[in-house]
């Protein structure tokens, strides 16, 4: 079986991307076959998800069964969802946000089909609520149990909350 290793860059949508299958799929912007993302690439960017809708530059190989992502170079989160509406987050600005701290933090757990979970900075004992919609903003699909990520927080109205959640590889600022 050969393998084209010339990585040619393009970019993309994320058309769907199943963490437990471990695959996704993106489309290309100006046309032509789905690229398949697999979970490891994903992985060697520092992130186990993505959301649908994130912008994905990346290079691609040819293979005997299609088009497969090689590396991912940059993901740009969906603009918006139209989803709910997080009152405690919706006055912050990005400058504000960019301000607090980026914290180390484990995932405690999170549920997607319920749409939230809890978080804990490395040495407090207190939880840190994590939206699904803050997870989906940031340009993840999911959070997995035991996690290591990077996250900045603010009190809000009935405790501690999430305001943005990077990959523990990207989050530089620590």
């Amino acid at each position: 079986m050969e393998v084209d290793k010339t990585g040619e860059e393009m970019t993309g949508t994320v058309k769907w991307f199943d963490p437990g299958k471990g695959f996704g799929f993106v489309v290309r912007d100006g046309g032509g076959p789905d690229v398949l993302l697999h979970s490891n690439v994903l992985r060697n960017y520092g992130q186990a998800s993505i959301s649908e809708g994130s912008a994905v530059r990346m290079t691609v190989v040819s293979t005997p069964r299609g088009d497969q992502a090689e590396r991912i170079l940059s993901i740009t989160p969906p603009a918006s969802s139209g989803g709910a509406p997080l009152d405690d987050l919706e006055h912050l600005t990005d400058a504000e946000r960019a301000q607090m701290p980026l914290l180390p933090a484990r995932v405690k757990w999170f549920d997607k089909a319920k749409g939230f979970g809890f978080a804990n900075v490395f040495g407090a004992r207190d939880d840190i609520f994590v939206h699904v919609e803050v997870v989906r903003r940031c340009g993840l699909a999911e959070l997995t149990a035991g996690e290591a990520i990077a996250i900045r927080v603010m009190q809000g109205e009935r405790g501690r909350m999430a305001v943005e959640i990077k990959s523990w590889d990207l989050g530089e600022d620590i």
